[in-house]
């Protein structure tokens, strides 16, 4: 069981982040930092292995430890370095969590998982310091509050924003800061992650708590694309983009932002740039209060669906009643609608493939209602769709459900050679 990535892309990439930051340290620049590599994955295997009581938790914890520390030796000849040190005290955090007996999944996911950032972040920032910048590591913990929903904590924005502006701000005016992405704690001081992939909105929960002039992510590609490049051979870089198709491409499944990013910057008028750390001088993408709609049509790809469809056991009709109860079972077992239909007699929805979640989810359904699902899905989704799109996506493939709206077409489907439920 390995991490996948090469240390030396990682190594490369440090160096590459260092580079950008050392080129704007004149500025008060907050710098939130994502757990490296395939490190967030590693971590969860890591959970579920203790929680599930399996023989691989210590493999999986040492090749974890033994991925960064190999970052490190290349980052640092000098093995006497601070940052040996400073690692291997944030690893020991796991470690007292592996000693005791698992009791809550979601709390003890929290805890290991959010360990890729404090590494990550300390690493970088000792790195810094061994070029020359002046920079300091901050816990994000200390500022973003949230309540106990572990895995998806929620921020109370009052506090989040006193603190900020009490503690952070003073801080910024001598120099950089380096802190994490994906982390918060609740009033007890017990950590909370903020939702896979969600270092981007930390960024956008700080920018407003202090009022930034403005949001630039770093990433592999040059900026937000019309599609995926793993789907399509021939992308096109979209220069602008408006808060509202922002918004509406990450609910649907773009990664290149997380969904919960906009809001705060839009509630606040701070532009969000999208840009590669490849090519740093590159203008990429600007988010913000733009009019124009966008310039391409747009294609998000979402695999590993579950379309679910739902009937009453009496032919009755699906009426609002039935839908209130669904969606409290879907609220209950935490699972995200991708996409919905209503007919009269069912309301089909596509939904991400976790198993353990589905399982308890149609087991509840089950108790009121018949279910019918297919599992190894696809959604496509299409932002300012025509038939030729359509046509792109569709061919060889068998489509069980569709949906349009004015600017937005979603279809559910599945290669055509193969069999359905």
């Amino acid at each position: 069981m390995q991490i996948r990535g090469s240390i030396g892309k990682r190594r490369r990439g440090v160096k590459n982040v260092a580079r950008i930051i050392s080129n704007s340290a004149d500025k008060q620049l907050l710098v939130v930092i994502s757990a490296m590599g395939k490190t967030t994955d590693a971590l969860e295997r890591l959970t579920r292995a203790y929680f599930e009581g399996l023989d691989s938790v210590q493999e999986i914890f040492e090749d974890i430890k033994g991925y960064h520390y190999q970052i490190l030796e290349e980052l640092f000849p000098d093995k006497a370095h601070p940052a040996f040190d400073d690692i291997s005290n944030t690893f020991v955090e796991i470690d007292w969590i592996l000693e005791d007996e698992p009791f809550d999944f979601d709390y003890i996911y929290d805890q290991i998982v959010s360990i890729g950032e404090l590494v990550s972040t300390r690493i970088v920032s000792h790195y810094l310091g061994y070029i020359g910048v002046n920079n300091q590591w901050v816990d994000a913990r200390n500022y973003i509050q949230t309540d106990n929903t572990y895995r998806e904590g929620k921020v109370d924005w009052n506090k989040t924003r006193h603190l900020a502006e009490a503690q952070l701000l003073p801080l910024l005016q001598q120099k950089v800061l380096i802190t994490q992405g994906f982390i918060g704690s609740t009033s007890e001081n017990f950590t909370t992650t903020l939702g896979r992939e969600g270092s981007d909105y930390s960024a956008a929960i700080f920018a407003s708590c202090l009022k930034a002039n403005g949001v630039t992510i770093w990433k592999d590609v040059p900026g937000v694309l019309n599609a995926d490049p793993k789907w399509f051979d021939h992308t096109e870089l979209i220069q602008q983009l408006s808060y509202h198709d922002a918004i509406e491409l990450a609910y649907y499944g773009a990664t290149v932002i997380h969904p919960k990013t906009i809001k705060p910057l839009q509630n606040n008028n701070i532009p969000l740039y999208v840009r590669s750390f490849l090519t740093p001088d590159a203008e990429g993408t600007v988010i913000g209060h733009i009019d124009k709609p966008l310039p391409v049509p747009s294609f998000i790809f979402k695999v590993n669906q579950v379309l679910i469809s739902i009937l009453p056991k009496d032919y009755s009709f699906i009426i609002e009643e039935n839908l209130s109860q669904i969606f409290d079972i879907l609220h209950k077992y935490k699972v995200k609608v991708n996409t919905m239909l209503n007919s009269a007699l069912s309301f089909s929805i596509s939904v991400d493939h976790d198993e353990e979640k589905i399982t308890k989810l149609i087991a509840a359904l089950s108790v009121t209602y018949r279910v019918k699902y297919n599992k190894g899905m696809e959604l496509v989704t299409i932002r300012y769709y025509n038939q030729q799109t359509i046509d792109r996506v569709t061919a060889n493939k068998k489509v069980l459900l569709e949906v349009k709206s004015r600017h937005t077409c979603q279809m559910v489907m599945k290669d055509n050679i193969e069999a359905f439920e």
